[in-house]
């Protein structure tokens, strides 16, 4: 063990995905990882309490390791902790690392410990460019490793120039700061007076949030008198879900589940363990409430507590014209970058900014003026929500990150201040705006994922209180507030005689939400909430399943003072078999069950029974079950009158030792010919009880007709006649019969010889003959499963099988019955035959992916899979849902085929006509333009043309005439050709090409560059002013000049634009040769978007559905910049990956 020395100090945050490295794409695999040799070094024992240190792990033979390997095992705090890598990467093309809790499985239940670390990949070389990465984390039984899927590119990893790796040898290190475990008999209730919120996977996010909503009281009260039925059902009622939670918070001494809330939205488990953004769930949450809330006592309670109004202004300066829109809100975004505390975030909202130059504002009557452009507040709800914009999109580095920077925030916030500059002249300034803080929502880790929890002043006095999922402890001021501010935090070294500068690292925990209650409110807003403000329907519910919870609780303190008897009898056999169960003979957990005291007598439980069942003591004898050793269940015995004597206890672990609850037991019940129950018959050694089901192949059934003592010396062909009785057939009927024997793994079911003896074919008390009619020769009966083995093996393989078409996802279209050995050819048939295809081959099937309950990304090739439950099971989880699209070719010529859908831009036509192309996969783009050519109107014979990549409005690659198809995508991405024009064929030494692309700024607070329409290439020439360029482009696009002189034009540079003047040289802002990421230096042309929503078929992802190749990762991100976010995506994906077909 060697002490941790500091990274460099201007070490960044890096923003790739953190994830536990369960968390791959098409849901959790298995991780069995081999020990390395020789590959690390401890410099101290392994008990260790410091709680800080570093594990450096210097790895030989680095790339012969197999898929993963796990470092030795470390102590840091007291704590065993481990490295694990993945040397060729986890499912990327980046060496992917992560940090460990070593001994998990080990650790007592609801354990967790909360860790900051940074991981480093040493430069042997030059230590300077060493790669680290820092995070921090909540490690949990769920959680248990936590790190970086793309720590860095395996190119750079494996390039031996780079020092990284070295004579095969790579050296990795761990530093680790940590903090003590939590005591884990702690009760919330009992030290806070409030509890917590079950955790569902990754719901910390939304417990955070209710917690906060639960403790405005007047929200808490105004859900609690909206109406609501004791016929409805809180899954599939928002407000009574609600009504049911906050009444549980209130009310109960444990942490409260959510799973009845989250059914109300609509959401599956899948849903539950992906992070939602909580800005949203907050809006979408209050919007359902407050539809619900109309024309009701509390309608309109939303908007009195969070509704506020501010309004956006343009006031001309040299005329008197001032344009005014008055919007509302439910809170406030308000940036953190470049502000340091909530007052600047303010400042900033309200700044004022000047339209003048080639920026002016084209007011009515006016024209072009020059004017000022702001926000200005007309009023402040009583709770006032502020989003803190914690997470954004980084042009320069083409990726959402976290802004961990320090952000103050105010106990007080007083937004009067400096004379009410915030508010507008219509403001009602006898309203006092003086909040006080109410609750502080604090997100942990990176921006792709993380742990939230909430600090919260519930009745605004000096306590506060931490609400982390099920925990809820006292806090201080300082913890709920200066903590929250983010930045940086230096963590000292415990071990004396060292002189060692701190270890800093970057906070990851802070504020990100914040909720205020305005002082002249508060006490309005905290008021007092007791049972009379519950409907009374709701509070019996409520108070009935406090009562069955306690209840359960009591049965499951108790369970060891009880024997749980469960007794089967015919009549369970006949409602069953043929229904819920086909082999073995009962489902032990549908028959009736007794909770009897282990020191009763067997005998008085006897007296019980007939009580329940009306069938005399004298006339009962019970049996035995037995599990056999093929995995079957059947009855082994009667009790002796001995064994009736013992307690119930005793005989339970006589019976069955592997199960310390339960006896099972099947009541043999004699009937007279009254009908009347009689004494069982004497039961020698000679005597066997067996079992019989009917088979009828015509209609497929399988039931129970009874059972019969036979003598072991006795023939079957001896009790035919008997049997025909049962099956109620003639006396002489014709009859087969099978032993089943076992049906796991596969069925084993074999025909019985009549004439050999019951001791001869084996068989013993509790075994079980089907039996059918036998087939008559000659009659032409044709079955589907003619005899009872086929018809088992049937009932063991069948699945019935939800087909979706796949541009419908989410509906299933119709349902098949088919068996799991079916072979592909099968199924494709089948479904065909259904949909009245002639041809199967025309028939592609896509797979669900039970992890993301969506297709998935790549379809099931051509005979790709061999049966049918290949298809439908994925990580040891099977699904029932199978998509299929009909395809115009046979499948098989189609994967031999690359299809591509390309947008021809006609040179001299406005229209934009889809082709789509089919090539062969060797084929080039030389061939898809060729084919093209053949397809499209030329505006002269000698046209040359070629073939553009376009995303989002924007052009990012020319691609070239030899390059192969094959890996050309165009399932994001628009791939577009066009005519190219004579000019850029004949390109001066000092003329420039640049990309030209139409944009508009959002009208919100950061007015962020918006992109639309169809981007372009223009050759500028040296010495060109803006007037110049103007005029050429107005031709190009045939633009009115009402309507072009209200257009700006402006060089930009990753988003931020720079307005140009008529009388710049454009060429001077260009280089002259082309850049890594031209696209993003661009002129941009500023206008309206007049076109119509959706109807530009040139880019058909506007609306952006799109599917990931099974190898991308998954990817969880805030929704504040969404255009930020999908770019990032896609510029990922687009460098990353191959998308096949």
């Amino acid at each position: 063990m060697t002490l941790m020395t500091p990274p460099p100090s201007n070490a960044q945050q890096h923003d790739e995905m953190l994830v536990p490295r369960s968390d791959l794409p098409e849901g959790p695999q298995p991780m069995e990882a081999v020990q390395a040799e020789n590959t690390s070094t401890v410099d101290a024992p392994i008990v260790d309490d410091t709680p800080s240190g570093r594990f450096t792990w210097t790895i030989t033979n680095f790339s012969r390791i197999p898929k993963k390997v796990f470092s030795d095992v470390f102590c840091v705090g007291g704590y065993r902790w481990r490295i694990l890598i993945f040397p060729k990467g986890n499912g990327v093309d980046h060496l992917s690392m992560y940090v460990d809790v070593a001994d998990a499985d080990k650790l007592p239940y609801g354990w967790n410990r909360y860790a900051q670390f940074c991981l480093t990949v040493v430069n042997q070389i030059h230590s300077k460019y060493a790669i680290r990465k820092e995070s921090q984390h909540q490690f949990n039984a769920r959680e248990s490793d936590w790190g970086f899927v793309n720590f860095m590119p395996l190119a750079e990893l494996y390039d031996p120039c780079r020092g990284y790796l070295v004579n095969d040898t790579c050296i990795v290190e761990a530093d680790i700061a940590v903090r003590k475990d939590m005591d884990w008999s702690y009760d919330s209730k009992k030290e806070t007076g409030y509890v917590g919120l079950k955790n569902q996977g990754a719901t910390c996010y939304m417990n955070s949030l209710l917690q906060t909503l639960y403790h405005i009281s007047y929200f808490r009260k105004a859900v609690y008198h909206m109406p609501t039925t004791e016929n409805d059902m809180p899954s599939g009622s928002i407000p009574l879900a609600l009504q049911s939670l906050f009444y549980k918070l209130q009310y109960s001494n444990t942490s409260v589940a959510t799973k009845e809330l989250t059914k109300s939205f609509g959401w599956d488990t899948y849903d539950s363990f992906m992070q939602h953004d909580v800005q949203e769930l907050n809006r979408v949450l209050c919007e359902k409430l407050e539809d619900k809330m109309k024309g009701t006592v509390v309608e309109g309670t939303i908007q009195q507590l969070f509704e506020g109004h501010h309004m956006n202004y343009i006031e001309c300066i040299n005329v008197d014209y001032k344009s005014t829109r008055k919007e509302s809100f439910y809170d406030l975004q308000l940036d953190v970058k470049g502000c340091k505390d909530v007052y600047a975030s303010f400042d900033k909202y309200v700044e004022v900014e000047r339209l003048e130059g080639d920026n002016k504002y084209h007011a009515e009557h006016h024209g072009l003026q020059d004017a000022r452009k702001g926000v200005l507040f007309i009023d402040f709800p009583p709770v006032l929500q502020l989003q803190l914009k914690r997470f954004e999109y980084d042009f320069t580095r083409d990726t959402m990150v976290k802004i961990n920077d320090r952000y103050e925030f105010p106990l007080q916030l007083d937004l009067d201040r400096d004379n009410g500059k915030y508010l507008s002249p219509e403001a009602d300034k006898s309203i006092r705006n003086l909040y006080t803080l109410h609750s502080v929502l604090v997100h942990s880790s990176g921006v792709h994922g993380g742990h939230y929890y909430v600090y919260i002043r519930p009745t605004l006095s000096n306590q506060w209180f931490k609400f982390d999922d099920e925990r809820v402890t006292k806090e201080d001021s300082k913890r709920a507030l200066e903590e929250q501010y983010g930045g940086e935090e230096e963590v000292s070294h415990a071990t004396p005689g060292f002189n060692i500068s701190p270890f800093k690292f970057t906070k990851y925990s802070n504020a990100y939400m914040l909720v205020y209650v305005r002082e002249s409110d508060k006490d309005k807003i905290i008021c007092n909430v007791d049972e009379m403000d519950i409907a009374e329907h709701l509070r019996v519910r409520l108070k009935k399943e406090r009562e069955e919870k306690e209840l359960k609780r009591k049965e499951k303190a108790e369970a060891h003072l009880y024997t749980v008897i469960k007794v089967a009898r015919d009549e369970d056999l006949r409602e069953q078999i043929g229904n819920d169960i086909f082999f073995d003979l009962v489902d032990h957990d549908k028959v009736r069950s007794f909770r009897v005291k282990k020191q009763v007598p067997f005998i008085l439980f006897k007296e019980e029974v007939a009580k329940e069942f009306g069938i005399p003591v004298q006339n009962q004898r019970f049996w035995l079950w037995a599990k056999r050793l093929n995995n079957t269940y059947r009855l082994n015995r009667a009790l002796t009158p001995q064994e009736e004597a013992q307690p119930v206890g005793l005989l339970r672990e006589v019976s069955n030792k592997a199960n310390s609850g339960e006896l099972k037991l099947f009541l043999e019940v004699e009937m007279g010919k009254d009908l009347q129950s009689i004494p069982p018959p004497e039961k020698s050694k000679e005597n066997i009880l067996l079992f019989f089901k009917l088979y009828e192949p015509s209609i497929e059934k399988l039931r129970y007709i009874g059972r019969l003592f036979v003598m072991s010396s006795g023939k079957p062909i001896d009790i035919l006649v008997k049997l025909n009785e049962m099956a109620g057939y003639a006396p002489d009927e014709e009859l087969d019969l099978f032993e089943e024997i076992k049906f796991v793994p596969n069925v084993m079911c074999e025909r019985l010889d009549k004439k050999s003896t019951f001791h001869d074919s084996q068989l013993e008390d509790g075994d079980i003959i089907c039996l059918q009619k036998s087939p008559q020769i000659g009659s032409g009966e044709q079955y589907r499963y003619p005899d009872v083995p086929s018809f088992l093996e049937y009932v063991l393989n069948r699945l019935v099988v939800r087909f979706r078409n796949l541009e419908k996802p989410k509906e299933d279209e119709f349902i098949l019955e088919l068996s799991k050995l079916d072979t592909y050819d099968n199924v494709v048939e089948e479904v065909a035959q259904h949909i009245g295809l002639n041809d199967p081959s025309k028939i592609r099937l896509t797979s669900h992916s039970s992890y993301y309950q969506q297709p998935k990304p790549q379809s099931i090739r051509y005979r790709g899979m061999e049966h049918l439950s290949d298809m439908l099971i994925q990580y040891n989880q099977t699904s029932d849902i199978l998509y299929y699209e009909v395809l115009d070719i046979p499948l098989p010529e189609l994967q031999c085929l690359k299809t591509l859908k390309i947008a021809f831009h006609h040179a001299a036509k406005d229209d934009v006509v889809i082709h789509t192309i089919r090539l062969p996969r060797h084929s080039t783009v030389s061939d898809v333009i060729n084919d093209l050519k053949s397809k499209v109107d030329l505006s002269h014979p000698d046209a040359e043309l070629r073939l553009l990549e376009v995303f989002y409005h924007k052009i990012y690659k020319i691609f070239r005439a030899n390059e192969k198809i094959e890996n050309i995508n165009d399932q994001y991405w628009t791939l577009r050709a066009e005519e190219i024009p004579e000019e850029e064929k004949n390109l001066g030494s000092h003329d420039r090409l640049i990309h030209v692309y139409h944009f508009s700024k959002e009208t919100t607070q950061n007015q962020q560059v918006q992109n639309f329409g169809h981007p372009f290439f223009l050759v500028i020439h040296e010495g060109e002013t803006l007037a110049e360029v103007k005029l050429r482009i107005q031709e190009k696009l045939k633009v009115p000049d009402e309507e072009f002189s209200k257009w700006n034009f402006a060089f930009l540079s990753f988003g931020r634009p720079e307005y140009l003047k008529d009388s710049d040289i454009v060429s001077t802002r260009f280089q002259r040769r082309d850049i890594y990421g031209a696209w993003e230096q661009y002129l941009g042309l500023e206008h309206i978007d007049n076109s119509p929503k959706g109807s530009n078929a040139a880019n058909q992802f506007d609306n952006f559905p799109f599917r990931v190749a099974s190898s991308s990762p998954t990817f969880i991100c805030n929704s504040t910049n969404e255009l930020g976010k999908i770019f990032a995506i896609i510029i990922d994906l687009h460098l990353s990956f191959n998308v096949v077909d």
